[in-house]
This record gives structure tokens, sequence and C-alpha cells, in this order.
């Protein structure tokens, strides 16, 4: 198993990103035959509820973080939740899932949604190029 920080979260619910305000937050790959992750969040209590019609519903939700550096490019993992803890004052979400490397990949999400906005020719080039720098979060359509 390898064990990373993680330090940006966001759950797509709905067509919907939601961003998950970090407490703290630790990401696991299991390294077993199914090539599953565990991703914990610490956060804010107030989504709760959000996080316990999902886990009722027992709905798979797509996760995007960011491991171990701000900069670093989101990954994207299929999940559900595992278990949702309350504290005092925060809760604990915990995912299991899969990483999503076929549809995942950033410069090609990025390209699609620029297609999407009817961009061609040189003027395309020039905003992929610059979105490719920036890496400016994306929303991503689920199955």
């Amino acid at each position: 198993m390898k064990t990373f920080k993680l330090v940006a979260l966001e759950v797509v619910d709905d067509g919907n990103t939601v961003e998950i305000p970090l407490v703290d937050g630790l990401i696991i790959n299991k390294e077993n035959e199914c090539a599953s992750w565990l991703l914990e969040a610490y956060t804010d209590f107030s989504l709760y509820d959000f996080f316990k019609k999902i886990e009722e519903q027992s709905r798979e939700v797509i996760v995007q973080a960011v491991i171990s550096k701000r900069e670093n490019t989101p990954a994207y993992f299929q999940t559900r939740i595992a278990s949702l803890h309350k504290f005092e004052k925060h809760i604990s979400v915990l995912f299991e899932g899969q990483l999503r490397r076929n549809r995942s990949d950033y410069s090609e999400l990025l390209l699609d949604s620029l297609l999407e906005k009817g961009l061609g020719g040189q003027a395309l080039l020039e905003e992929f190029k610059d979105k490719m720098k920036s890496k400016p979060k994306l929303k991503i359509k689920h199955d």
C-alpha cells in the first residue's frame, strides 16, 4: 500500500461539482487485485446531510482529488461512501473506489470542453496551451 496526502477534493453530484473544504485528508492506493483506493476527507460538519444522502442511496460518485501538492493535476475516482462518521465539529467521509484512467486524462477532458465551446484551429491551440498551463477545474460528464 502507498499513502498520500489529499490536498483538495471535489465531488461530482448530479452534474454539479461540490468543492469539499478539507481540514485534513488522506488517500491510499491499496495496490490490490481490484486496483482499489481509499480516500478519507475530514471536513466540515455542515456537509453531513449531503454525504448521508449519497450513502443512504448507495450511489456511486465521481470524486476529483488533488494528491500531495495543490499544483498537481487532479485525479478522478469512481467511488462509493464506505463510512461516514460524526465528530464534535467535523465529519470523516471514507470513499472507496477505482482510479478512472481512461476518461480522466486532464488533457483529453480539457480538449473536449474547448471543442464543446466551438473552438477550432489556431484559437483552439492557443486556448489549449493556456489552459494546460493554468489547469482550471473542469466539469466532467459521468454516466
